[in-house]
């Protein structure tokens, strides 16, 4: 949207805030625009939606189905650990409780699984443990991973990081036992 200022022939240009920023747009995380009619008001509306890495290496044939079902697993007890870092406000407050940061049994547990499933591929410092805590647990795209953290602190392609990935989900997979055993 483009206002024209009092002064004459200077414009200024706003920001469409119903879109994604320029800045977002140019930093991924985003797929092509949906749109649709909004079901209340009937005016054409665009959706954007994250891009799901695990489902479009599957949908791909890049990784197999039971690759796929250790990322998910990995995922959901990433996130049942509670360490994503995304905290929700408490909805009740009660003064003089503390700071509300304390762990649950359950969180514990996941945090358990979780450094195990780390473990196995070599730790936080191996390129398949960070891979996977960044990609497949803070659901960052492999590219921006392997350009921000690659490994050893130096950025690697996407292919490559693509590859880690791969691995990754394999030994993820046998970890869980998840993988079949050949005939």
């Amino acid at each position: 949207m483009v206002k024209r200022s009092r002064r004459k022939g200077t414009t200024t240009q706003r920001e469409n805030l119903a879109q994604p920023s320029k800045w977002r747009l140019q930093h991924g995380g985003f797929g092509d625009a949906v749109r649709e009619a909004d079901p209340e008001t009937g005016r054409p509306v665009q959706h954007r939606y994250a891009v799901d890495t695990l489902g479009l290496m599957l949908a791909n044939g890049t990784i197999t189905r039971e690759m796929h079902d250790a990322g998910a697993m990995f995922r959901k007890q990433f996130r049942m650990a509670a360490l994503d870092g995304l905290r929700a406000l408490p909805l009740l407050r009660v003064p003089g409780a503390g700071s509300g940061e304390h762990v649950t049994e359950m969180q514990l547990q996941a945090r358990t699984r979780v450094a195990d499933a780390i473990e196995a591929l070599g730790g936080p410092g191996s390129p398949a443990g960070a891979c996977v805590w960044h990609v497949v647990g803070l659901e960052a795209s492999i590219a921006e991973w392997a350009r921000r953290e690659g490994w050893g602190g130096r950025p690697i392609g996407a292919s490559q990081g693509q590859g880690v990935l791969v691995g990754a989900l394999g030994v993820l997979a046998a970890h869980y036992g998840l993988t079949r055993r050949a005939a």
